[in-house]
């Protein structure tokens, strides 16, 4: 189900401007290294190239003077990126991709998006986390890495001005299986390893490009990025846990409370726009506030490419949900 994004059935969010309502309508309303791979030549649009990693990696990079550690783990790292004056900011928890594998990226390929959005008014928590190729990593590694990270948002918010009222989150490729995740921390059964009494609130999620469905996105997707690691990444069966993703995937744990946009590019080989698609139905028919937006001309590069027009529009429904 094609639509155009829209806030008005959460009452905590804002009703979106006359602008971004047309950017939204405008846009689509309606791999061997996979995630740093080239595109297929026979996936591109002619007319209009698709970024590559090096496009937006050639870049000169932004740096932060807020790094934050959160544990005692080299993962248990958190760069702040605070926009200019005093605030109080809004903010919003990234998460990268990589799928879920720390020798194909790490936080630091979000640096560019990052310090945009920290341009725009909004205060950054990029998160780090264990990947299923690093020790400790996958089942529960990772997910205790992102809770802790998530989490430790409130122990440093008081001394740096930061909003808790409203929480926004962003996650690209495997980060956003992280980032909706996180959302739906609280339907974790207590049974799971990964249960905790308190964990954040998350309010709003803007799904980039992401692998979020897990049992849907193994075939899907490149085998490199999810198939052969899926086992790592969720555990194995046991007596106790049968079905691995019942504490895994976020739509095993639908319906949960956070609002929902999920933006796929049409053209996206890493994460086609049918992922993002199909979730959102999966989501809007258990009654969570969930959307889909496709961009056309779109790749899996762009969705993270400060500029592009699927950047530009991510970062648009990010403010609007999180304005004051």
């Amino acid at each position: 189900m094609t639509e155009c994004a829209d806030a008005s059935s959460n009452p905590r969010m804002r009703t979106p401007s006359l602008a971004t309502l047309a950017l939204l309508c405008l846009v689509g309303c309606d791999a061997p290294n996979p995630e740093l791979s080239q595109t297929p030549p026979h996936a591109r649009n002619e007319t209009i190239p698709l970024l590559q990693w090096p496009d937006l990696l050639s870049r000169e990079r932004p740096t932060t003077p807020h790094t934050i550690r959160t544990g005692p783990s080299e993962t248990d790292i958190v760069d702040l990126w605070l926009p200019d004056g005093a605030g109080p900011h809004p903010v919003v928890i990234m998460v990268h991709g990589g799928c879920w594998q720390k020798s194909i990226a790490d936080r630091r390929l979000m640096d560019f998006a990052a310090d945009d959005l920290r341009q725009k008014g909004l205060a950054v928590w990029n998160i780090e986390y264990r990947g299923v190729d690093e020790a400790g990593g996958g089942y529960p590694g990772t997910f205790e890495d992102v809770s802790r990270a998530a989490d430790a948002l409130r122990d440093h918010a008081s001394q740096f001005n930061l909003k808790l009222d409203r929480i926004g989150a962003i996650g690209h490729s495997a980060g956003g299986h992280l980032a909706l995740w996180l959302a739906a921390r609280p339907k974790l059964p207590k049974s799971s390893t990964l249960w905790r009494s308190n964990p954040l609130h998350i309010d709003f999620v803007v799904n980039s490009g992401g692998l979020a469905d897990l049992d849907a996105s193994a075939p899907v997707t490149q085998a490199a990025c999810l198939n052969s690691i899926m086992e790592a990444l969720t555990g194995t069966p046991s007596g106790a846990r049968q079905d691995v993703l019942s504490d895994t995937s976020p739509v095993e744990l639908l319906p949960f409370a956070a609002h929902q946009v999920s933006v796929n590019g049409e053209q996206d080989q890493i994460a086609p726009p049918i992922l993002g698609e199909s979730y959102t139905d999966k989501a809007i028919a258990t009654g969570s506030d969930a959307r889909f937006v496709l961009v056309p001309n779109t790749g899996h590069v762009e969705l993270v490419a400060p500029g592009s027009e699927a950047f530009e529009l991510q970062a648009a429904i990010l403010l609007e949900a999180l304005a004051d």
